[in-house]
C-alpha cells in the first residue's frame, strides 16, 4: 500500500532572495511550468541556475552567504533572440553553465559570468539541452559521455571530451593571464569563438517537427554494415505530427542526400544572391562585419519506427541512466513507458495532464538489508530504478517502482512547486562511494528545495 505524506522529503536549502523578483517571484504559481512567463531551471549538488528570455541568475542554494551571478548574454535585438535552454556542465575540476538561444547558438559561461565559448549550431530554436553519459562496465562495454542539442527537427551531438578539452585549455589561458604582467585591458577576451567544437548533426524531421529528442544511447550498426568502424546511436523523437519516433544516427555525412544538398546547393544559392544584391546596391560601401559561421552538413539518419496516433501529440520526454527507459508525456494525459532498445511501450499511465517525470533510485528492500549487515553501504546493486511523476493538476507527487511495479509513494506538494534532477557529471570515478539518481523539488512560493528521501520507512 502506497504511503501519503511529507515525511518523505527532506529540506536542502532555501533559494529566496531579491534577486529573484526579475523572474517573477513573489507571484502566486511563478515558477509552475504552465505559468505565463515560462521560468528555465537547472539544478546541481550545490547550485541553481534560473533564467528568463534574457538573464540567467546562478545561485547557491545550500550556503546562502555563496555570491549571486547574474549573466546577460548578448542576443540580437533585431531578431528577437532570447535563451530558451540552460543546462550545467559538471567535471571533475571545472563547472560551467551552458545557454542555448532562439537563433540556434550555444553559450558557455564560467561561474563568474565569462564568456567562454559561442558557437552557431544550426538554424533554428534550441529547445533542449541535454547531458548524458554511460560509463564502461558489466553490463556496457563502451562508454560515452555527451551533450545533446535539441532543435524541431534537428538534434545535435558534441562529445563530452571535447568540451573538456576546450574548457580546459580556456582556463589553463585565462589563469595564465591572470599572472601575466600585462594588464588584462591590453587585450579583450570575449570569449573562444575561434576554437569550433567538433559536433555531428542530423536532420530527424521525417515525420514533422519535434518537441523534444533524446539520444539514448550508442546501438549495433545496420546487418550490410557490421564491419563498419563508425559509430551508430539511437535517438528519440516526440512531436505534434508523430508521439513517438526512432532513428538510427550514423556519422556518415558522405551518404546523406540532405547534406549533399546543404554543402554544394546552398552556397552557391547564397553566392548568387549576394552577387544579385551587389548589382543594385553598387553604390553603398560594404560593411565590415564578422562572417557567418558556415553550418555543418547533416549526417545520415535512418527511420525505425513511428508512433501516429492523432490526436495525441508527445509533449515531454526524460531518459533513465542507462538510457534504456524513456518516459515520454503525452497531450491526452497519458505517459508512456518505452523500451528504447526494443522500441516498445511496457507501461502507461493515465489521468496526469502536464506533467514532469524524472527517474531515481530508492531503496526499496532497505530493511532486509540492514537485517543482514551491521554496517552495511549501499551499491548500485541495492538500489531500485524508479519513477517520479509529478501531477500538478493533482497537487501531488507519486513515485513508482520501474518497470512493472507498484506505487511506492505519493506525496502531497503545493501549485508552484516543479521537480528538479542535478546534472549528470561528467568522468565521475566509478570507485569513489556510488551517489544514487536524486529527485528535487522546489517550491517556488516559499524558496524551500527539497529531496525526496531515497529509502521507504
Amino acid at each position: 500500500m502506497s504511503k501519503r505524506s511529507h515525511h518523505h522529503l527532506t529540506e536542502r536549502g532555501c533559494i529566496a532572495c531579491e534577486d529573484l523578483t526579475e523572474f517573477g517571484a513573489g507571484k502566486e504559481g511563478w515558477l509552475a511550468p504552465d505559468a505565463g512567463t515560462t521560468v528555465l531551471c537547472a539544478l546541481d549538488v550545490h547550485s541553481l541556475a534560473i533564467a528568463n528570455r534574457s538573464v540567467v541568475l546562478i545561485l547557491g542554494w545550500s550556503d546562502s552567504d555563496e555570491p549571486r551571478v547574474k549573466i546577460r548574454p548578448e542576443l540580437s535585438p533585431i531578431e528577437a533572440e532570447r535563451i530558451t535552454a540552460i543546462e550545467w556542465l559538471v567535471f571533475d575540476d571545472i563547472k560551467v553553465i551552458a545557454i542555448g538561444t532562439s537563433r540556434g547558438f550555444l553559450l558557455m559561461y564560467s561561474l563568474r559570468g565569462d564568456l567562454i565559448h559561442r558557437q552557431m549550431v544550426y538554424h533554428g530554436q534550441i529547445i533542449k539541452l541535454r547531458v548524458r553519459g554511460t560509463k564502461k562496465d558489466l553490463m556496457q562495454d563502451i562508454s560515452s559521455e555527451d551533450v545533446c542539442v535539441v532543435m524541431p527537427g534537428v538534434i545535435a551531438r558534441f562529445d563530452g571530451s571535447d568540451i573538456r578539452s576546450m574548457l580546459q585549455r580556456w582556463f589553463q589561458e585565462t589563469h595564465s593571464r591572470f599572472w601575466d604582467e600585462k594588464s588584462n585591458k591590453d587585450s579583450e577576451d570575449n570569449g573562444n569563438f575561434d576554437d569550433r567544437l567538433p559536433y555531428q548533426i542530423w536532420n530527424v524531421n521525417k515525420y514533422g517537427s519535434c518537441v523534444d529528442a533524446a539520444i539514448t544511447g550508442i546501438m549495433p550498426p545496420p546487418l550490410m554494415e557490421l564491419q563498419s568502424s563508425q559509430r551508430y546511436y539511437c535517438a528519440v523523437t516526440i512531436g505534434d505530427d508523430a508521439v513517438i519516433s526512432a532513428f538510427r544516427l550514423s556519422e556518415d555525412r558522405k551518404r546523406s542526400l540532405v547534406g549533399v544538398i546543404l554543402s554544394k546547393v546552398m552556397p552557391v544559392t547564397f553566392s548568387t544572391i549576394a552577387s544579385f544584391s551587389k548589382m543594385i546596391w553598387r553604390s553603398e560601401p560594404t560593411p565590415t562585419s564578422k562572417p557567418e559561421e558556415k553550418l555543418q552538413s547533416f549526417a545520415r539518419a535512418s527511420s525505425l519506427t513511428c508512433l501516429k496516433d492523432y490526436p495525441r501529440k508527445g509533449e515531454k520526454l526524460t531518459l533513465s541512466p542507462s538510457g534504456t527507459l524513456a518516459a515520454i508525456t503525452d497531450s491526452l494525459g497519458r505517459i508512456l513507458l518505452l523500451d528504447t532498445q526494443a522500441l516498445v511501450v511496457v507501461r502507461i499511465w493515465k489521468g496526469y495532464r502536464d506533467a514532469n517525470c524524472f527517474f531515481m533510485e530508492m531503496l526499496v528492500n532497505r530493511d532486509d538489508k540492514c537485517a543482514s549487515s551491521s554496517y552495511h553501504v549501499p551499491g548500485k546493486s541495492d538500489y531500485c530504478l524508479c519513477l517520479a511523476i509529478h501531477a500538478p493538476r493533482k497537487g501531488i507527487i507519486e513515485v513508482w517502482q520501474m518497470r512493472t511495479g507498484p506505487r511506492l509513494l505519493a506525496i502531497q506538494c503545493a501549485k508552484g512547486c516543479r521537480l528538479l534532477q542535478p546534472t549528470y557529471r561528467f568522468g565521475s570515478l566509478s570507485d569513489s562511494p556510488y551517489v544514487p539518481l536524486e529527485v528535487f523539488l522546489l517550491n517556488g512560493d516559499s524558496g524551500q528545495l527539497s529531496v525526496l528521501n531515497r529509502f521507504l520507512n
